[in-house]
C-alpha cells in the first residue's frame, strides 16, 4: 500500500495553515513544534473536523480533492484527544462495549482481552469513570478509539492533561501499542520525551509549515534542523544489547552492527532493545583510540559534514558510526586542528549516552 499524503491550505484568522505531508503507513509518526505551530489544526484537517482546500490521499483511497470530501465518520480512523471524553454515566468497561457495537468490523472478545492487556486497564473495568485517575482514564479512551477497528489511529497530545507521574505512568503502555499492534499512528506533542520515546517519523512544524519531515534519526542527525529539540542538538537510535558485564553493572548497546557502546545497566539482558539519546556536547573527536583515558566507549567513524553552529567560534560535524549518524560539537579552532574534511577517517568518542 502507498502511504498517507497530504497537501493542505486553509485560513483561520490571522493564521494560515500550508503544508505538504508524505508519511509513511507503519509505526509513530509525531508532528511535533510549540504551541500555535498548527500542528493540532493539521491533525484535525486530516481528520476531516475542520475544512480545509487540498488533497488527502490514505493508501489507494482519496479521502479530499477538489471533487470529494470524505467526513469524519466515513474515514477509517479513530481520534484521541487530550481530554479522554468519556461516557460518565457507563463503567470503564461500558465504554469499552459502547465502542465495539460501533466499530466497523466485529470486534472478538479476544481483541478486546489484548487491548486490556496491552494498556493494564483490567482493574479498571468495573469502576465508573468518574472514579479513575487522569492516567487511567486516558488509557480507556485509547482502548475505545482502538475497539472501533481504525486503519490509523490519530493522537493529539493525549499526556498533556496529565501531570508528569502519570506521563510517566502511561508512556510505556504508549510504547507497547507501538511494538505490538501494526497501526500507523500520528502522534501531536510539543514533549521532547514523547519525540524521543515514541516517534519513528518526525514532522517539525512553525507557523503553519512544514520545517523538515523524515525519520527520527535522519531529522535529528541534520545539522540544520529548524527547530531546538530540548537543551541541546542530538540523535536517538534504537540499539540492542548485545552483552552484560555484572561484574562492572554494564551493559553494551549495539548502535551498529559489531559498534557498540557502553552504559550503567539498568536491568537489560542480552537480546533487548533499548533507544539512546547521544547529545552533540557528548561527543568528541580524535585521529586515534585513546589509551589513556576514562572515555570507554570509542568507535570507528567518518566525517559526512560539518557545519557552522549558533556561535562564531563553533562547528557542527556529523560523522557515521557504521550506518548510524552522530552529532558532535567542537570548537571551529579544533576542526582546523584536526583538518576535518567530509570522509576523513576518525574516532568517535562517546562520553554518555541517556536512555530514553
Amino acid at each position: 500500500m502507498s502511504g498517507f499524503e497530504a497537501h493542505l491550505a486553509c485560513t483561520r484568522g490571522d493564521f494560515h495553515l500550508e503544508v505538504s505531508l508524505s508519511l509513511p503507513m507503519s509505526g509513530v509518526t509525531v508532528i511535533f513544534g510549540h504551541s500555535g505551530s498548527g500542528k493540532t489544526t493539521l491533525l484535525r484537517c486530516l481528520a476531516g473536523l475542520e475544512r480545509a482546500s487540498g488533497n488527502i490521499r490514505f493508501g489507494q483511497e482519496v479521502w479530499q480533492s477538489h471533487k470529494i470530501f470524505i467526513p469524519p465518520h466515513r474515514r477509517p480512523l479513530s481520534y484521541v484527544f487530550q481530554e479522554a471524553s468519556l461516557f460518565d454515566h457507563l463503567t470503564a468497561e461500558g465504554n469499552l462495549r459502547f465502542a465495539m457495537k460501533r466499530a466497523r468490523a466485529p470486534v472478538a472478545d479476544a481483541d478486546l482481552n489484548q487491548i486490556i492487556d496491552l494498556l493494564g486497564i483490567g482493574h479498571t473495568l468495573k469502576r465508573q469513570t468518574h472514579n479513575l485517575s487522569g492516567g487511567e482514564r486516558q488509557r480507556i479512551a485509547i482502548a475505545r478509539a482502538l475497539l472501533s477497528r481504525p486503519r490509523l489511529l490519530l493522537m493529539d497530545e493525549p499526556l498533556a492533561a496529565l501531570d508528569e507521574q502519570r506521563k510517566q505512568e502511561i508512556l510505556p503502555y504508549l510504547e507497547s501499542l507501538k511494538n505490538e499492534l501494526s497501526l500507523p499512528l500520528i502522534y501531536v506533542t510539543h514533549s521532547v520525551s514523547e519525540v524521543a520515546r515514541l516517534a519513528d517519523h518526525l514532522v517539525a512544524m512553525k507557523d503553519g509549515r512544514i520545517l523538515a519531515q523524515g525519520s527520527l534519526e535522519d531529522t535529528l542527525a541534520d545539522p540544520g534542523f529548524p527547530l531546538q529539540l530540548g537543551e541541546e542538538s542530538g540523535v536517538v537510535l534504537d540499539s540492542r544489547v548485545t552483552s552484560v558485564d555484572r561484574r562492572w553493572h554494564l551493559a553494551e548497546f549495539e548502535v551498529s552492527q559489531g559498534l557498540g557502546i557502553w552504559l550503567r545497566n539498568s536491568g537489560y539482558q542480552s537480546g533487548d532493545s533499548a533507544r539512546l539519546r547521544i547529545l552533540a556536547r557528548d561527543v568528541s573527536l580524535a585521529a586515534s583510540p585513546q589509551a589513556e583515558t576514562s572515555i570507554q566507549n570509542a568507535l570507528p567513524c567518518t566525517v559526512e559534514t560539518i557545519t557552522d553552529d549558533h556561535h562564531p567560534a563553533m562547528a557542527l560535524v556529523r560523522v557515521r558510526v557504521g550506518t548510524s549518524p552522530l552529532l558532535v560539537r567542537m570548537t571551529q579552532r579544533s576542526v582546523a586542528h584536526l583538518a576535518l574534511t567530509p570522509g576523513k577517517q576518525m574516532w568517535a568518542q562517546v562520553k554518555s549516552a541517556a536512555l530514553v
